[in-house]
C-alpha cells in the first residue's frame, strides 16, 4: 500500500528503502498480470482448437471440456475485474469522450434518467443563479426482469336503434379454451421447455418468486393443449420438408421415463432437414423431428415413404433398405450421400492415440477437399459442380488409389485398415456430390440440428411417456425452423398461437415461418 506523503519519511535512506519495496511488490504484480493474460491466452487457443475439433472422437466430451474451458475464463475475468481499482474522478469524465467499442442496439426501447442540480452553490463565487448550457447523455445498458401482467378484455355491447338487437364486439379466441394463460405465456412455456432446456417444475419454482403460483401439473395440461392446436401446423412443415429433393437425415438418442416403473430407457429423436442455402436454393430452409421409443429401421422408412431424391446419412443399417431398388432394372427411389466428416472421424480417432501417419496423410487428403468446398459455399449448382470436377475429382481419384496401396500392405484387423475399408465401402455415395451441385460434402447439417437436443438431453425427461417424446418432436419442429429462418422462436410461436384457434384449417400454410403475417405490434 502507498503511504501519504505527508507520511514519508524524512530519511534517504528510508525512502530508498520504501522505493525497493515497492518495485518489488510492482514486479510481483506485473508477474502475476503476466501469468493471467497467458493463462487467458492459452486457454483461448485451446477453446479454438477444441470447437475446430468438435467432430472428432467424442463431441459430447468435447462440449464439455469447452464448458469447462469457458468457466475457468469467466472466473479469471470476473476476478481481475474484482480486483481492479476505481477510476480517479478526474478521469472518468475523459472515458465519457471516448467514443464505446460497440454500440448499444438501436432497436432496444430508451428510458431517460434526467439528473438536476440539487439546490446547491456554485463552488467557486457561491452564487445560486445558473442557465443551461447543454448536457451529457451517456447510455449503459440494463435488464428488466421478465413480467407477468394481466390483461383484461374488455367486449363492449351495443344495441341497434332500429330494432333493438344486441351486438357484441369480437375478441380473438384464447389458445387454450376457458383456460387462462395468454399465447405470450404459452409460448414462453414452450420455449423455456424445449428450447431452454428448462423443466416445468423449474419454471414454476422460478414464477413462484415473481408472486406467481403455477403448477407444473397446470402448465403440462397447457403444453397438452398447445400441442393439439399446433398440430395441423406441424403436419404442413413436415410436408414442406420431404417435398425437397435434397434432405440431412440423423437421429440421436433421448432418456424416457417409463411409466411405473421410475426407470429411464432410451428413446430415439430423428431429425430431416431441408436447406439448400448452400447452394443458392431461395426456397425456405426448414426441419421436422419425429420421436421413436427404439432405432429399429422401420422408423425412418415410415418417416421417408413420400420422399424421393437425395438423402444426406451416416451409414446407419436402417437406412440401406431405402436405397435399394423397388423392383428388378429400375432405380432406387432414394439415392445416398454418404458423409465425408464420418469418415475423417474414423481416422482422426487413430491421431488420437498417438503418432499415426497413415490417417493424418488421409485427413489431408480430406483437408483439401473442404477448403476447396469453403469457396463455393453459396455458389449456384452449376458453379459449385465445375469446381468440383475440376479441383476435387482429381484428388479424389487419386486418394482412393493411395487408400487402396495403403490397404494392401497392413493387417487386416488393424485400425487404420478398418477407416480405410469404411471409405471405400461406401466410395460411390461417398463421392456423389462431385457430379452434383446441390448435394453437399457430408451430413454435418443434420448434426447442427440435433446439437439443440443433445444439449437439454440432461434436463429431457419429456412427459414421463413415449407420449411426451412426440409432442417434443413437433414442438421443436416449428422452434428450429423458426431459428433457421431467422425468426425469434418465441415471437413466433406468440405470433401463432394469437392467430391459430380462429385460423381456416385449409390456410395453416399462412402460419408456417416464412409465410406469416407479424403481429401489429411487431409491425
Amino acid at each position: 500500500m502507498i503511504p501519504a506523503a505527508s507520511n514519508l519519511p524524512d530519511d534517504v535512506d528510508a525512502l530508498r528503502a520504501i522505493i525497493v519495496t515497492q518495485a518489488r511488490e510492482l514486479a510481483e504484480q506485473t508477474r502475476r498480470l503476466q501469468a493471467r493474460d497467458s493463462l487467458i491466452e492459452t486457454l483461448k487457443a485451446q477453446l479454438a482448437l477444441l470447437r475446430r475439433s468438435r467432430f472428432g472422437a467424442s463431441s459430447e466430451k468435447v462440449d464439455r471440456a469447452i464448458e469447462q474451458l469457458e468457466l475457468a475464463l469467466e472466473e479469471i475475468e470476473a476476478s481481475a475485474s474484482e480486483g481492479a481499482a476505481p477510476i480517479p474522478a478526474g478521469e472518468r469524465e475523459a472515458l465519457r469522450s471516448k467514443p464505446s467499442r460497440q454500440p448499444l442496439p438501436e432497436h432496444l426501447p430508451r428510458h431517460d434518467v434526467v439528473h438536476e442540480l440539487a439546490d446547491c452553490a456554485c463552488p467557486a463565487c457561491g452564487g445560486r443563479n445558473f442557465l443551461k448550457a447543454g448536457s451529457t447523455i451517456s447510455e449503459v445498458l440494463d435488464y428488466v426482469p421478465a413480467s407477468f401482467r394481466v390483461v383484461r378484455h374488455h367486449q363492449h355491447r351495443f344495441v341497434c336503434k332500429g330494432c333493438d338487437t344486441t351486438v357484441t364486439a369480437k375478441m380473438p379466441a384464447p389458445p387454450i379454451e376457458r383456460g387462462k394463460p395468454g399465447p405470450g405465456l404459452i409460448a414462453h412455456v414452450l420455449i423455456s421447455k424445449y428450447c431452454d432446456h428448462l423443466p416445468l417444475y423449474r419454471q414454476s419454482g422460478i414464477y413462484a418468486r415473481e408472486g406467481v403460483d403455477l403448477a407444473r401439473s397446470t402448465m403440462a395440461d397447457w403444453v397438452g393443449k398447445a400441442n393439439g392446436l399446433l398440430t395441423p401446423l406441424i403436419g404442413a412443415l413436415r410436408d414442406h420438408v420431404f417435398a425437397a429433393e435434397r434432405l440431412h437425415g440423423d437421429d440421436t438418442p433421448v432418456p424416457v421415463l417409463e411409466p411405473g416403473k421410475g426407470s429411464t430407457k432410451t428413446g430415439r429423436l430423428w431429425t430431416y432437414l431441408r436447406d439448400g442455402r448452400p447452394w443458392a436454393d431461395p426456397v425456405p430452409p426448414a426441419v421436422c423431428y419425429f420421436y421413436s421409443p427404439d432405432r429399429k429401421g422401420e422408423h425412418p422408412r415410415g418417416h421417408l415413404a413420400t420422399f424421393r431424391g437425395v438423402l444426406h446419412a451416416d451409414g446407419y443399417a436402417g437406412f440401406r433398405e431405402l436405397y435399394e431398388p423397388r423392383k428388378h432394372g429400375e432405380p432406387a427411389l432414394i439415392r445416398e450421400a454418404a458423409c465425408m466428416a464420418h469418415v475423417r472421424r474414423k481416422f482422426f480417432d487413430l491421431t488420437v492415440a498417438g503418432p499415426a501417419p497413415v490417417a493424418e496423410e488421409a485427413l489431408q487428403h480430406i483437408g483439401a477437399f473442404y477448403d476447396i468446398e469453403a469457396t463455393i459455399r453459396g455458389a449456384p449448382p452449376d458453379r459449385r459442380r465445375e469446381v468440383r470436377q475440376q479441383e476435387i475429382r482429381p484428388r479424389f481419384e487419386a486418394w482412393r488409389l493411395w487408400l487402396d496401396g495403403v490397404l494392401k500392405q497392413l493387417p487386416r484387423k488393424s485400425g487404420t485398415a478398418e477407416a480405410i475399408r469404411y471409405a471405400i465401402t461406401r466410395w460411390e455415395a461417398l463421392g456423389r456430390f462431385i457430379d452434383d451441385g446441390t448435394i453437399e460434402i457430408d451430413n454435418n447439417a443434420a448434426e447442427r440440428s440435433i446439437r439443440p437436443i443433445a444439449l437439454g438431453r440432461k434436463n429431457w425427461l419429456f412427459a414421463g411417456s413415449d407420449k411426451g417424446g412426440e409432442r417434443a418432436a413437433g414442438i421443436l419442429s416449428l422452434i428450429e425452423t423458426a431459428k433457421l429462418n431467422g425468426l425469434d422462436p418465441e415471437a413466433y410461436l406468440r405470433n401463432v398461437l394469437s392467430r391459430i384457434a380462429d385460423h381456416p384449417i385449409n390456410r395453416i400454410d399462412d402460419l408456417l415461418p416464412w409465410n406469416i403475417k407479424p403481429m401489429p405490434s411487431e409491425a
